[in-house]
């Protein structure tokens, strides 16, 4: 018989809310966390309109040796993931080390960081590079990040996906933890807000140049007119429902109960 995998712990980093109560809260109140973006000047751009996570102190999260190693995606994914596993009560010795993943997705990898450096490169030279760039852009940083902080040693992967990423690594995380790991730490998170990361996104032709906020993106409406990137995302903790009962976790939020996959059509 087949063990179920269970949903254990939930974190949350999004622009309109830091952790489950402060996002479900505005999702109640239909704050959309929509705003212009301040980190560069996006106003010679046809659209700069985003959401982006204005109150977020990386420094009151993570040690600070990691601060001058992590972009700004790894620092969420890092602050996301130490709150789901706080939400499920995860303690250092409930689970064996080698019986713990982390499976990640995300589509630009630390863009933000490696343009920096890239600046540096082009300006100053190389010699003005950190040392960190060599893994810090990388697409898979943030599911080795979130292993080496919390000692995760068994399987790890990562998705280099957009749209649907997330719930891809939740599928993988499931087949994962059906095939017998104890726990999986999975989800989606990411941040592209550099002009360059800005710009591969006006490049789709796709992101809404409408400049309301509250009309720019209207998701299912007559007046849609495209979508609008946002930053953050979310990483559940998921244990196989015999791990739950072993460790006694405090409460059980759902159960991973199937997965599929399609595509986009022409």
């Amino acid at each position: 018989m087949t063990v179920p995998v269970l949903v254990t712990g939930l974190g949350v980093v999004a622009p309109n809310g830091l952790g489950v109560d402060a996002f479900w809260s505005a999702t109640l109140a239909g704050h959309s966390g929509i705003a212009p973006l301040d980190r560069f000047d996006a106003g010679r751009y046809p659209a700069s309109l985003a959401g982006q996570i204005a109150d977020f102190d990386a420094a009151a999260h993570l040690p600070n040796r990691l601060l001058p190693q992590t972009d700004v995606s790894t620092r969420l994914a890092l602050a996301a993931a130490e709150w789901a596993l706080r939400d499920a009560a995860v303690g250092a010795d409930d689970v064996p080390d080698y019986d713990m993943g982390v499976i990640t997705s995300n589509a630009s990898g630390g863009f933000q960081f490696t343009h920096g450096e890239f600046r540096k490169l082009w300006s100053q030279g190389p010699q003005f590079v950190s040392v960190y760039e060599s893994f810090a852009w990388f697409y898979a940083v943030n599911t080795g990040q979130i292993s080496i902080r919390h000692g995760m040693r068994g399987p790890g992967a990562v998705l280099v996906a957009e749209q649907a990423g997330g719930l891809d690594a939740l599928g993988h995380a499931r087949r994962t933890a059906r095939k017998g790991t104890a726990l999986v730490v999975s989800g989606g998170v990411d941040s592209s807000f550099d002009p360059w990361g800005w710009v591969s996104h006006l490049a789709s032709g796709r992101v809404s140049p409408v400049a309301d906020p509250h009309r720019a993106y209207l998701p299912f409406d007559t007046a849609a007119s495209g979508y609008l990137p946002g930053e953050g995302g979310a990483l559940l903790v998921l244990e196989r429902a015999d791990a739950v009962a072993h460790r006694g976790a405090p409460r059980v939020y759902g159960e991973i109960a199937g997965y599929a996959a399609t595509f986009d059509p022409p």
